[in-house]
């Protein structure tokens, strides 16, 4: 029934067989499916990180990796403990059948999939990726396990109870966080793979997630600043006019983006010289002003494009179960209609190295290092992944993985074109996407006080995911009228939290709009003076207030880098021992000296702020010192930024 194994062991009962192995410092891996387990399957985890392993077979089998203890019964049931406290445990649905594992045929030799562990009072879940229901606190949620524009799926989650979870599987579906027990459920897969690790508090967590999926490589120092975006400047005279407009005013800018529609044809990959008729030149100018160009890269094909019958020949789009391989329908240049577009496969090698030659030859060529990986769940019209068929799979068994892939594609071929540093903005992510230096943004978002506390509490739980780079549209994306007080005080607000953010990033689809297909779809104007001179004098200090913070920043993202720590995150990875702090959803650490608490009321001029308990914190603006552990009352106007700063620390808040 056991079977010692290196540095682990296997249970098998009736067909069904299941393999543990000791995986990292206190880690340990879980696989299982009938018949035998599989090693060719996609997934996050990298090589096996070292760690000493103990295994001890008799009745029942017992692994013990650092701090974790893994044992398995003889009816194959498992529990993990961390000395005497159970972390988590497996709970069959029913004393009969079935059991913690159910494995249902979806047809030759795939499975509908379901792992259920048992469900504790007193958990606080965190992580899971991004989403819009608001939450903070993931306890009671239904997440699905499934890539969408604003909804991404990383499937690592931390646990109250101090452990943390990697569901190690890019299948959709989805996981079930209910009173009466947690529920993983994979659609179509043929066999179960998780990962399991703790430590002292969720730093230590966050650290060996780390370990096992991948570190994020060092934030380029340029990425630190402000970033300028709007959907979309038409011409390269628009985008230099606003870059100048900047250098004359003496405002700090660091990135500014070539939007879509830039392109001759979606998926020709190049600027449009009609439009843009000398990006060299471009490049160079706004790199003499310490201004990095940033364009926007589709991983959809028109076609129209000239690359689409090499690709289609070759087999380098997401092919379908039925049908020819079109996945969507978007607008293109010389046509009046959308047209049905094609995703690349990204699961493919050969694929990704024919998209990165394409875009090294006409983009990395002149000069451009920043990449805007926007659409990359895909974006699907209908969503069916059941319908597609990866270079790696099905698209129920690993579709998930897309964006993961994705980013690989430009962190390999920057690096292989002799790039030292390496960011991609992406829409979508997946678990390990931090090790290909994948930043993600929260997606196609309201301009709403609703939306901005939306962001707050998943931005945390991004961070809580494992990718430590993260930012919003400053002022959300669908619409924001320049002349409503209401918006325009939500710009001022959104602005204070932006700056607090790990990427400093203003984008936005502003009214006036238009839905038409090109030349007209445009947005209105998008820069910090497009909204009074009220909210420009707030928005220029905080512009400011952004370059001060640098150095901290750039302090905070090598911890990243180093220890997998985030620079934004909730309250309780610096102070898990103080209980109220796992409930605070809507203020956040930056680093571990700034406590940030966004306003995100209209109309709200003070802000209650739960202080940590274990040292003093001062209000910058007024000097005043409170002790931690306590609700304090701040004053909010529209011009300050609501933060305070722990004991003995020294940050240039007000200049």
């Amino acid at each position: 029934m056991f079977n010692e194994i290196e540095d682990g062991f296997e249970w098998r009962g009736s067909h069904q067989v299941l393999r543990a192995q000791a995986w990292g410092t206190d880690g340990i891996r879980v696989r299982s499916a009938l018949s035998n387990i599989r090693e060719d399957l996609p997934g996050a985890l990298t090589e096996r990180p070292p760690g000493a392993a103990e295994v001890r077979i008799g009745d029942t089998a017992v692994l013990v990796s650092g701090s974790l203890t893994l044992e398995v019964s003889a009816d194959g049931m498992l529990r993990f403990t961390r000395g005497d406290t159970e972390l988590l445990a497996e709970e069959r649905a029913h004393f009969w059948w079935p059991g913690p594992r159910v494995y249902t045929s979806t047809g030759n030799g795939y499975y509908r999939i379901e792992q259920r562990f048992r469900a504790y009072e007193d958990e606080r879940i965190h992580g899971l990726g991004q989403h819009t229901h608001g939450l903070f606190d993931q306890k009671g949620a239904v997440i699905d396990l499934v890539q969408r524009n604003a909804e991404v799926t990383i499937p690592f989650l931390v646990s109250s109870r101090g452990y943390g979870m990697l569901w190690n599987s890019p299948a959709t579906g989805r996981v079930e966080l209910a009173d009466n027990g947690t529920r993983w459920v994979s659609d179509s897969a043929r066999q179960i793979d998780y990962w399991v690790t703790t430590g002292d508090g969720p730093a230590d967590i966050l650290a060996r997630y780390a370990d096992a999926t991948g570190h994020p490589p060092m934030l380029p120092e340029f990425a630190s600043g402000f970033w300028q975006s709007k959907l979309r400047y038409r011409t390269q005279d628009e985008l230099m006019a606003v870059a100048r407009e900047y250098r004359r005013r003496g405002l700090p800018l660091s990135v500014i983006v070539s939007d879509f529609f830039h392109w001759t044809h979606l998926g020709d990959w190049r600027f449009d010289p009609r439009e843009w008729p000398d990006p060299a030149a471009m490049v160079a100018e706004l790199r003499e002003m310490g201004v990095e160009l940033m364009v926007s890269v589709w991983p959809s094909v028109s076609p129209l494009s000239e690359n689409h019958a090499e690709m289609l020949a070759n087999g380098y789009f997401v092919a379908t179960e039925q049908g020819p391989p079109v996945h969507a329908d978007w607008a293109d240049k010389g046509v009046d209609s959308q047209v049905q577009v094609s995703f690349y496969d990204p699961t493919n090698p050969e694929a990704r190295g024919y998209l990165w030659e394409r875009i090294r030859r006409n983009y990395h060529s002149l000069g451009i290092r920043l990449w805007w990986l926007d659409a990359c769940e895909p974006e699907l019209k209908p969503g069916h992944p059941e319908n597609l068929r990866y270079h790696a799979g099905p698209g129920t068994e690993v579709g998930n993985i897309y964006p993961l892939e994705h980013a690989r594609a430009f962190h390999e071929g920057m690096l292989a074109a002799g790039e030292e540093e390496v960011i991609t903005l992406c829409r979508s992510a997946w678990a390990g996407s931090q090790r290909h230096g994948a930043a993600l943004w929260s997606g196609d978002i309201a301009p709403t006080f609703a939306s901005l506390r939306a962001q707050v509490r998943a931005g945390l739980n991004v961070a809580m995911s494992g990718l430590p780079w993260w930012t919003t549209d400053i002022g959300g994306f669908h619409g924001g009228d320049q002349d409503s007080p209401e918006y325009r005080e939500l710009m001022v607000r959104w602005f204070q939290y932006g700056v607090f953010c790990p990427l400093a990033r203003l984008h936005g689809y502003r009214e006036p709009f238009s839905h038409d297909l090109y030349p007209q779809m445009s947005g209105g104007p998008n820069e910090v003076w497009s909204y009074g001179e009220e909210v420009y004098g707030i928005l220029r200090e905080l512009l400011f207030l952004r370059e001060r913070l640098r150095p901290y920043v750039m302090e905070q993202m090598r911890a990243a880098h180093e220890r997998g720590l985030p620079p934004m995150r909730p309250v309780f990875v610096d102070f898990p021992e103080d209980p109220n702090t796992w409930g605070e959803g809507d203020q956040f650490l930056l680093g571990p000296d700034v406590l940030v608490a966004p306003v995100t009321e209209y109309g709200a001029r003070t802000r209650d702020v739960y202080l940590p308990a274990g040292t003093s914190w001062t209000d910058p603006w007024t000097g005043r010192v409170h002790r931690g552990g306590m609700v304090v009352t701040i004053d909010a106007p529209l011009d300050r930024v609501p933060v305070l700063l722990r004991e003995g620390a020294d940050l240039p808040i007000t200049g």
